[in-house]
Order: structure tokens, then C-alpha cells, then sequence
């Protein structure tokens, strides 16, 4: 094949593609800008392969936020963007091997893209990967060898509605999300609005008993169908994506879980929590938990109270047993008043208060034009909580359980 006819991932493996990545990247380690590495190695690599190079070392940069040995891996810039974090992968895969160990579960990934979840799913497991993207299974294929996950893998370019499954015990699917035609403000996933299906997605345990799909964040909790598991998956405070267990796989209704440490928080049934006004602590559960419909299970593990039917913030007068928990954050509750703007700025003023975080939720109103009208000023931080109580507008002053602020 002709170096004009080869593709990106060809290239960048190929001899002098390697030897280019490693001098594009010795380059930018000791300060040389961009535009002159460009301009002094197209003296001796072609134009093409310099841009390539160029291109995927800035990747590989950017991959360090997800992949721990991203400057050996490949990427495409959407491969990159789509892709599941090292860590999230990790977690999956470890899940997946306590409940179908990989010597005994030949497996499948439907849609391994560059490939972020590959690269733990075939760690000590056989693995057919299939993308149609020539670039991305190549890069697939490398991306594993770099975790030293190659040995059981093998790949197929095709739709991957037309692999041959026989033999495979468990499926990991990750569906490319696409925006629905005609619907551009819509943000609620729905069975169509990926490729393939959700339906056929589902529709695998047919012939697999185990199988895994990777969803968006915004999925409705009434989709899967019964039997299934939905874990929502948060990186800090980040919400990142949905995860969908088969029933073979399923341990619970619903899952919301914490990453790095993978902390899982599942129903908790009890009496039902109470609605009160707010205490001394604020509770701010993570997205993961809201979306996985289990604040009043968080609340029951420590003892909390909502202040508000609708709202998703919990209360409580001490904090010890939700002061290091992984699936809220922590305040101090400074000021608890009905909200009014003009006694909330006059209370700022008192307090020092230069710096806000402002949280609204249950209330309208555009954020920055309230920040502004606050006129902040002084040294101290705080979070401003802009809700509902009892169905009244409602506002809190609230720092973290270790600062002090003058005043309060």
C-alpha cells in the first residue's frame, strides 16, 4: 500500500510514523512551538505524515485526562471524545468479571471505537472487537496492546447487526449517540436515538445471557426493560454516563456509583424520609444519585430529611455520618431565610462574602444577573443556595464544614 492510500492509523504505525510521533513529542517536551516543529520536520517527513503526527501528539496530551498511558496510545479526536475514561472501564470490567470470569466468557465489543472499554474488557478474557471504522479498530487493537491486553483479542471490520455471536457469553455495547432529526432542544434519550437501537441492544439476551450497554447520562430510567439494571456513573461530581446490566448481570434496580474509588450506592428500603426545613447541614447528592432516583435512599443512610418534596437537597444537624461520603457534598448551613434578594445582599456584605457559588434549583432566575446584583465583596467564599422549602422560595448561605467565615 502506498503511503498515499494508507490510512491515518497505517500511517502513525508504520516506521516513520513512529519515529515522527517520538520526535513531535520530544519536541514539545523541551518548549519548541508547534508551528516551528511542523515547519523543521517537513524538511524531511512528508507534509501528511507531519500533520498526522502533530495531530495525534496533541491527542495524546489531551488522552492523559482519561488514559494513564495515553502517550502510547492512538486516537481519533471524536474516538477520544466518546471513549470511556481508563478508570471507568476499569470499574466496568471489574464488575463484569466477578459475575462472568473471562477464561469461561468469550467475549464481544460491539462498537470498540479506539478502545476505552477494550483495553480492561480484555484483560485475561478472549474478545472479538468490531467497529466499522478501519482507523478506530486498528487503533483498537494497538490501544490494547499498550495495556497488555492483546493476546485473546481479535477484530472484524462490519455493522456490527451482522457479527456472528455463536460462542460469545457476554456482549459490551457501546451504541453511538446521535442527535434526533427534527428535535435539536430534545435532551432525553429515547430507544431510536442511537445506532444501533437501544431495541436491539436489548434484544441480544436472546442469545447472550450477559450483556452490557453503554448509554448516555440523560437515559430515562423507564427505558430498559424489566429485569435490568441501570447504573449512573459519576466521576467526582461529574456525570458521565448510564450503564445498562442484562438480567444475568443485574444486582439491583439502580445503581449510582462514584468514581475513582467505584463506591455504589443501590435502594435502600425504609420508612419513608421526612420533609423538614432546613438543619444545620446541607446535602448536595451527586448527580449520579439523582439521576438513579435515590436521594431518599441516601437520606435513610444517614439520617437526613429532604426540605422540599421536589427538590433534591437533604438536611440534617449533624454531619458525621455524611461528612466524608462519596455521593453528596457536605455544607454548612450559614443563613437559612426565605428568599429576598436585598436581605441575602445586605447578609453577603456582612459576612465577607466576595466569592459565591450559586446553586438555583427549583427557582427561576438567570445566575449571573443575581450574582450581580449581590454586589460580592470582601476575602470570604461561600455557596448560595437558591431553592424551595415547603414550596416557598428559599435561600441558604452555606460554606464547607471546615471554613470559617467572619460573622457567622
Amino acid at each position: 500500500m502506498s503511503p498515499e492510500t494508507e490510512s491515518l492509523a497505517e500511517t502513525l504505525l508504520s516506521p516513520a510514523g513512529t519515529d515522527l510521533l517520538a520526535q513531535v513529542a520530544a519536541a514539545r517536551e523541551r518548549g519548541e512551538a508547534p508551528l516551528a516543529t511542523a515547519s523543521r520536520l517537513r524538511r524531511e517527513f512528508p507534509a501528511r505524515l507531519v500533520a498526522a503526527a502533530t495531530a495525534q501528539d496533541e491527542l495524546r496530551v489531551a488522552g492523559q485526562a482519561k488514559f494513564s498511558r495515553a502517550r502510547r496510545m492512538l486516537f481519533t479526536r471524536p474516538g477520544l471524545e466518546q471513549a470511556s475514561s481508563e478508570t471507568a472501564a476499569r470499574h466496568r470490567a471489574a464488575r463484569l468479571a466477578e459475575a462472568a470470569p473471562g477464561p469461561a466468557n468469550p467475549a464481544a465489543d460491539l462498537g470498540c471505537g479506539i478502545g476505552g472499554d477494550l483495553i480492561m474488557l480484555a484483560q485475561g478474557r478472549e474478545v472479538l472487537a468490531v467497529d466499522r471504522d478501519p482507523d478506530h479498530l486498528l487503533m483498537a487493537a494497538h490501544n490494547a496492546g499498550v495495556y497488555d491486553a492483546a493476546e485473546g483479542l481479535s477484530t472484524r471490520q462490519a455493522d456490527v447487526r451482522e457479527v456472528d455471536l455463536t460462542g460469545r457469553t457476554t456482549v459490551f455495547v457501546d451504541p453511538a449517540r446521535r442527535s434526533p432529526r427534527g428535535a435539536a432542544q430534545r435532551r432525553r434519550l429515547r430507544p431510536g436515538d442511537s445506532e444501533p437501537p437501544l431495541d436491539w441492544c436489548f434484544a441480544l439476551t436472546g442469545q447472550i445471557p450477559n450483556v452490557v450497554i453503554k448509554a448516555a447520562p440523560g437515559l430515562p430510567r423507564e427505558i430498559p426493560p424489566d429485569g435490568w439494571e441501570t447504573e449512573f456513573v459519576a466521576d467526582g461530581r461529574d456525570l458521565k454516563e448510564a450503564v445498562l446490566w442484562s438480567p444475568a448481570l443485574a444486582t439491583a434496580a439502580s445503581r449510582a456509583t462514584i468514581l475513582p474509588a467505584g463506591d455504589t450506592l443501590t435502594p435502600e428500603p425504609g420508612d419513608p424520609v421526612p420533609v423538614k426545613p432546613p438543619g444545620a447541614y446541607l446535602f448536595d447528592p451527586s448527580p449520579a444519585v439523582t439521576r438513579a432516583g435515590l436521594v431518599e435512599d441516601l437520606a435513610r443512610r444517614f439520617g437526613a430529611w429532604k426540605i422540599d418534596d421536589q427538590i433534591a437537597f437533604l438536611s440534617a444537624d449533624t454531619a458525621d455520618t455524611a461528612a466524608s461520603t462519596p455521593f453528596a457534598r457536605t455544607l454548612k448551613v450559614i443563613e437559612s431565610a426565605p428568599w429576598n434578594e436585598k436581605h441575602f445582599a445586605r447578609r453577603l456584605r456582612e459576612l465577607g462574602i466576595g466569592s459565591a457559588d450559586l446553586r438555583r434549583r427549583g427557582l427561576a432566575g438567570d445566575v449571573d444577573q443575581i450574582r450581580r446584583r449581590l454586589k460580592l465583596s470582601g476575602p470570604g467564599r461561600a455557596t448560595v443556595v437558591l431553592t424551595r422549602v415547603a414550596n416557598r422560595p428559599w435561600g441558604l448561605i452555606c460554606t464547607d464544614p471546615d471554613e470559617r467565615v467572619k460573622g457567622a
